[in-house]
């Protein structure tokens, strides 16, 4: 049977629904009990009268007796039906000061909105329903909602498959997916506090979150290719923000001491397992504080989120066993690259970082600076990397936000924490010299007009900001690619719904 033939045998039921006088879509339900309390509580709550509702899941039909499963967002119980189970159907529950709305009798056996055995053909699976009913087990032992009728609250039109693997149709029509691959939507809840114990970390250590623009004349805080959009009242054209680093730290220039934002970041890159033009990312900036406070604060962050969030500090990651349960040893960028490769970062043989690259299989841009073509270098060490551990030091050419270090002006005090092959955040002293700052953004500009789109552009206004003055400060930035690594998935199966490209449907 085609879905068209599913459909067209639906829409008959919905017209044979609304003929026997029953609205298939009422506003309201008289719900007063989750699933999960009547299975959870069943020995308190048996020969309870309680009202349940969700989507139908089965139907099963034996004459005067029908099994149906019903599904809310906490569970799973069986409605158990039998023919004449009651003298009179029961007024649905919730109404103002107990008082009972009048019924329209539709015939045997079918009150307003309810359905009965006789006409239990006239519900499918996927249809949202409510049973008001005593709890108890059947013979088998099965907890159940004894009742006579249901109350029907939406009719289905399209029946769900019951599988769902196919990865297009699965990120296009991720309602279906989330019903047919349950763990789906836990993964999502898993999502939800992930972020949630990110809030509570910040929170308790004194940080104040506040929302900033997505909306910027400039954009920057990050090498990335950002989006363009026009905004119609003021007539001018914006970048969508790929960072939310600079108005954030204007807030620490107005007076503000710690602050973090979580929010939508867009970058207009390509997307793979770990990157998405569209995620949401956190950054939070601390004054009067510096790296080394910083890898102190992020690395008992990281530990508290993964917690909350999973109740463990172990995990198998990309081939990796990875345990987050120690004091995470820093490690300098420079000796990493001369121990791997015999890379010198502060006098870069060009030469050399392309045979490396081309002997790697690393497709890029082999006229690029030598900066991009050192990270690229960096990357492959990177992906085999299990950590965790601090990378530390990087070079001043690569960092045009950090703070020089005091102790070597060739670096900055800028640190990355590295798990199971991939950068799980970004911080540094930040950079709060106005002059100095201005230096590195005009670099930045040269290499941006000399086509890299990815460097960053001047931006004035912040300079401007620094010239009255900025606090040191501490800045840290992670994405949800945490989330994805930890959670063991790519991106786009950790996102409710993930971009896809447009295609025309037919009706």
């Amino acid at each position: 049977m085609l879905l068209e033939d599913y459909r067209n045998e639906r829409l008959r039921k919905l017209e044979e629904i609304k003929a026997a006088g029953i609205d298939p879509y009422p506003a309201k339900s008289y719900r007063n009990t989750k699933i999960a309390d009547v299975i959870n509580h069943f020995d308190e709550k048996k020969g309870q009268e309680v009202v349940v509702a969700g989507r139908i899941t089965a139907i099963r039909s034996f004459g005067k007796l029908v099994f149906i499963k019903l599904r809310d967002y906490t569970g799973e119980v069986q409605i158990f039906m039998k023919a004449g189970e009651n003298s009179e159907h029961p007024v649905p529950l919730g109404h103002a000061q107990g008082r009972s709305p009048k019924l329209t009798v539709l015939g045997e056996g079918v009150t307003q909105n309810s359905i009965d055995i006789k006409n239990i053909k006239l519900l499918d699976t996927g249809d949202f329903i409510e049973a008001r009913g005593t709890i108890d087990k059947t013979q088998t032992g099965e907890i159940s909602v004894f009742t006579d009728h249901v109350r029907l609250l939406t009719k289905s039109l399209r029946p769900m498959p019951e599988k769902f693997t196919n990865k297009e149709e699965r990120y296009r029509r991720r309602y279906v997916d989330m019903n047919v691959n349950p763990e789906v939507r836990e993964r999502l809840v898993r999502r939800s506090k992930f972020w949630q114990a990110t809030r509570e970390f910040m929170n308790k250590h004194g940080f104040i979150e506040i929302n900033i623009p997505v909306l910027e004349h400039t954009t920057g805080g990050a090498d990335a290719t950002p989006f363009v959009t026009h905004m119609n009242a003021l007539d001018e054209d914006f970048y969508l923000r790929i960072s939310h680093e600079l108005p954030l730290k204007r807030l620490l220039g107005g007076g503000f001491e710690k602050v973090y934002d979580i929010g939508p970041r867009f970058r207009n890159e390509g997307v793979d397992d770990e990157h998405l033009p569209e995620h949401i990312a956190f950054e939070s900036y601390a004054a009067y504080e510096n790296y080394e406070d910083g890898m102190k604060l992020y690395e008992e962050m990281i530990k508290y989120v993964a917690m909350e969030t999973w109740g463990t500090l172990k995990f198998n990651v990309n081939g990796f066993e990875i345990d987050l349960d120690c004091e995470w040893p820093h490690v300098k960028y420079a000796d990493l690259l001369k121990e791997k490769y015999d890379v010198d970062v502060f006098n870069p043989d060009r030469a050399q970082l392309v045979r490396i690259l081309k002997e790697n299989g690393v497709e890029t841009n082999y006229d690029a600076s030598d900066a991009r073509l050192i990270d690229n270098v960096w990357k492959l060490i990177r992906k085999d990397s299990a950590g965790p551990y601090w990378l530390i030091e990087e070079p001043l050419s690569m960092s045009p936000l950090a703070k020089t270090s005091a102790e070597n002006p060739l670096v900055t005090e800028r640190f990355h924490p590295i798990i199971a092959g991939t950068e799980m955040g970004n911080g540094y002293s930040e950079l709060n010299n106005p002059l100095d700052q201005r230096e590195r953004f005009e670099e930045q500009q040269a290499a941006r007009d000399a086509g890299d789109d990815e460097a960053q552009m001047m931006d004035m206004d912040f300079v401007e900001m620094l010239e009255y003055g900025m606090p040191p400060a501490c800045g840290w930035g992670n994405s949800e690619r945490n989330f994805w690594l930890l959670e063991g998935v790519p991106g786009r199966e950790a996102v409710p719904f993930p971009t896809m490209r447009k295609i025309e449907e037919s009706e």
